[in-house]
């Protein structure tokens, strides 16, 4: 464990840029795997109302859900979120049908979804999705980040950085602070990306969105629920949580003063109704700008969450996109920094999180595009609605809403390869989740023969060997989990050693001595 620096003259071994859940996780992430952190969040005060229910809310998808319960935090958001009382419920919990989901605001519902579909997941895993507010979600992580040891300096964001052969020097108002890496998790207007000077490529808004906290003078004008109208969409929760979309290009978002009249106005646009707005407390706009860095790394900077790319926070997608960065870049960065990763381990981050965040951005444009307000965009959205009401079709949305099918190019062919680990049961009622929690990767035999043990030995101590008596409902016979909890190679019949072993070299670097073995 490396000693845990207290003043600016000390070499960090990570600067993370952004305290919020993605430069939070990263830290933690880090700091498992002993790294010295230095976490930096320009604001003094973490708490802000559009952290907090109804506006923070957040869908976790099933990566995230899964990654938090590996790592132990898990069972603390349940109770987090179970705390959170004394807001008006969501409009989708007074409906007859459960929704599981929206895209582009056009529902689709749990009794459609079949997840016999997904052979590569368990029935009984962690919960399939989960909806947490902002504020529990970084409480729970700024807890674990102090008590493992993160620095955390709130009121000290960056306002400029050099990067000097294997040191970067952070500047912070008159502070100086040093650090063999820099990561911005910084949001959409990175300073981190700017100073760096990495592209940040796409496309221009469409829309302005607005989340509003007011009340109508006819609380009755406006039905509870989603609204698709000539002049946009409208979301209202009785009594007085309002969200709007208006297709102006983007003109109001952060251009306009959020007075009660110019809100009313733009309700009244959207509503096309002449409803009358009163007790306005808070407002804020957001828009569907899309855009993403060419690239995530820079020599010894990084970007991950906002930083590395933005999009419409329709589906509520962007959070988990930058958790999972979160989870791929720590453990290959602790390893580059430790001296014991493979040469190219780094640049996978890069290959890896940039197609998924791609793919994230096209699939918030294809919800911007069946929005628009016109009367073929219409008539092809109740198509899709028709579709989202097939089994095929609802399962097809929840596999890519929830992430599902989040699937990474390793080069193994097996069903499981570059996916998400299942919650496998081991012998006496453990499972394998908690494995996970040491932040090692995993080598899995389900036949009890030990015969991997002394191959696993060589990569101790950054591999756990684990053998099981009985098998599993996928007829696995041995695997190779990576620290983020993917699947780095899997086989169902007799174990062919060459792959095997230049997989844990792809990923786990140069064999080395010793054994450890479960």
């Amino acid at each position: 464990m490396h000693d845990h620096p207290t003043s600016h003259s000390h070499l960090y071994d990570v600067i993370i840029a952004g305290a919020g859940p993605v430069g939070l996780l990263l830290a933690c992430e880090c700091r498992l795997h002993g790294l010295s952190v230095l976490l930096m969040e320009r604001a003094a005060d973490p708490a802000s109302i559009w952290k907090q229910l109804p506006f923070g809310m957040r869908g976790l998808s099933v990566p995230t859900v899964d990654a938090l319960d590996r790592r132990g935090l898990l069972a603390g958001l349940v109770d987090a979120a179970a705390h959170a009382t004394g807001q008006p419920a969501a409009h989708w919990l007074q409906q007859r049908r459960r929704p599981a989901g929206h895209f582009a605001g056009i529902q689709f519902h749990l009794d459609r979804v079949d997840p016999r579909q997904w052979p590569y997941r368990l029935p009984d895993s962690a919960a399939a999705h989960m909806a947490v507010s902002m504020q529990a979600l970084e409480t729970v992580l700024s807890h674990r980040a102090v008590a493992i040891g993160v620095d955390i300096r709130r009121g000290c964001g960056v306002d400029h950085f050099t990067v000097d052969d294997d040191v970067v020097t952070v500047h912070a108002g008159s502070h100086r602070m040093r650090g063999s890496w820099l990561v911005g998790c910084d949001g959409g207007r990175s300073v981190v990306r700017k100073v760096a000077g990495i592209e940040f490529a796409g496309t221009e808004p469409e829309f302005t969105g607005y989340s509003v906290q007011a009340e109508l003078a006819d609380p009755d004008a406006l039905r509870p629920g989603r609204h698709v109208t000539p002049g946009g969409m409208i979301t209202y929760t009785h009594p007085g949580t309002i969200a709007m979309v208006e297709f102006d290009a983007g003109a109001g978002h952060r251009q306009v003063p959020l007075t009660r009249e110019y809100l009313q106005q733009v309700l009244r646009r959207v509503a096309c109704q002449p409803l009358v707005l009163c007790g306005v407390t808070h407002a804020s706009t957001w828009s569907d700008r899309a855009r993403q860095a060419t690239a995530y790394r820079s020599g010894r900077v990084l970007l991950a969450g906002d930083a590395a790319h933005v999009h419409s926070p329709l589906g509520g997608q962007g959070l988990n996109l930058g958790l999972a960065d979160a989870l791929n870049l720590g453990w290959k960065l602790a390893a580059t920094v430790r001296g014991t990763a493979p040469d190219d381990l780094l640049d996978s981050y890069h290959r890896e999180r940039h197609p998924a965040g791609a793919r994230i951005l096209d699939w918030s444009r294809a919800q911007v595009a069946l929005m628009r307000p016109d009367p073929g965009t219409r008539a092809l959205a109740a198509i899709v609605g028709d579709l989202m009401e097939m089994p095929d079709g609802a399962t097809y949305f929840a596999r890519r809403m929830w992430g599902v099918d989040l699937r990474y190019e390793l080069g193994d062919a097996h069903p499981l390869g570059g996916r998400s680990v299942p919650d496998f049961a081991l012998d006496h009622g453990a499972r394998l989740g908690p494995l996970l929690r040491t932040g090692r990767g995993l080598l899995l035999e389900f036949d009890g023969a030990a015969s991997l043990r002394t191959l696993a030995g060589r990569w101790a101590p950054q591999l756990c060997h684990v053998t099981v008596q009985a098998g599993n409902p996928m007829g696995v016979r041995a695997l190779l989990v990576r620290p983020d909890g993917v699947v780095a190679w899997a086989c169902d019949g007799e174990v062919d050693m060459p792959p095997l072993v230049q997989a844990l070299s792809r990923w786990f670097g140069l064999a080395g001595g010793g054994g450890d073995a479960v």
